[in-house]
């Protein structure tokens, strides 16, 4: 898979290791800053990322800011990007098999760099099960997208 690494400036100190660990498991890194801890917004980043997929450019992204949740958050807006703030393997696994996500946040403020290893590894792992109910399910989040 192509994946899309990005940060804002608490996201920072993480993110070269986040990326080593998308290349140690076969797969295709694409840095998407930010370069240093110079103080910037997360919008940007989340944005980098979500239109990165909508491009077809990257499959997923990994998306990094002091609590994941204003990046979650922001990245949740983009048509088609789901983003799921996961601080537990289980929710890293099952936020992709049952809802198909596509960008994981995480808060490099609130997990060190042990257990970011090991989401990122059971994110990339993960697949969408394409089950009937989550089909349904995702069919709505969508209808909820279109209406606004």
């Amino acid at each position: 898979m192509r994946i899309a690494v990005a940060a804002d400036h608490a996201g920072f100190p993480l993110k070269d290791e986040m990326i080593e660990i998308v290349v140690a498991q076969g797969h295709e890194a694409f840095d998407l800053g930010t370069d240093s801890t110079d103080p910037v917004d997360y919008p940007d980043y989340a944005e980098k990322i979500g239109r990165a997929i909508q491009a077809g450019q990257v499959e997923r992204g990994i998306l990094l800011c002091g609590s994941g949740v204003g990046a979650a958050v922001a990245a949740n807006k983009l048509k088609g990007i789901r983003a799921g703030l996961c601080h537990d393997t289980y929710s890293a696994h099952q936020s992709v098999e049952h809802d198909n996500v596509n960008v994981l946040a995480l808060g490099a403020r609130i997990i060190g760099p042990a257990l970011a290893r090991e989401l990122v590894q059971t994110f990339l792992a993960a697949e969408f099960s394409g089950e009937a109910r989550h089909l349904r399910r995702l069919a709505k989040i969508d209808a909820l997208e279109q209406t606004g």
